[in-house]
């Protein structure tokens, strides 16, 4: 397995392909909790977040309804939305255990515009990686790929590339 082809995709599907390759004594279900256990512990200790996100959060928070829309499992989702209290800032929050179809189908952005009772045509999503991009693509939104973890030639699909958070805020918040 590559890790680089399964950034922005479920657990699920890394762990079934893992458990299809490998053949380890673990089953998928065991795999997962592992795998969330040990997540959840180095976020807990590291607190890892960007420099600036939690500030571009808040300025978007001010003038846009703001969603998330995760590949990640929600026990993951929540504690990275409990660091320095983010969550405060989402009014909507799906994870892949939400919806059928994982990234990169569109269901997730979908299934969070839904929530934020807004039309696909007038979101915007921000993201990472390559199937997000798409799924993004998918369901009709405006997407604007941050180069965190592809290098932009990989996001290239996207309505827009930015290496950095102050040119999501450029985009996003400099026109009314």
């Amino acid at each position: 397995l590559r890790f680089a082809d399964y950034i922005g995709r479920s657990d699920q599907v890394l762990w079934l392909d893992f458990v299809a390759g490998h053949k380890p004594s673990q089953t998928v279900p065991e795999l997962l909790a592992m795998k969330r256990q040990r997540v959840v512990e180095l976020i807990r200790r590291e607190q890892p977040l960007f420099a600036g996100l939690p500030e571009l959060l808040e300025k978007l928070a001010a003038r846009y309804a703001l969603g998330l829309a995760s590949g990640s499992e929600r026990p993951v989702v929540e504690e990275v939305l409990g660091i320095k209290r983010l969550g405060r800032y989402f009014s909507a929050v799906v994870t892949d255990s939400d919806v059928k179809h994982g990234k990169p189908a569109p269901d997730i952005f979908l299934s969070a515009a839904a929530l934020l009772n807004v039309t696909p045509q007038a979101c915007c999503v921000v993201e990472d990686s390559k199937p997000g991009v798409a799924a993004g693509l998918a369901a009709g939104m405006k997407v604007i790929a941050i180069t965190n973890t592809h290098p932009a030639e990989e996001l290239r699909h996207a309505t827009h590339v930015v290496r950095t958070y102050e040119e999501i805020e450029r985009l996003l918040l400099a026109r009314r």
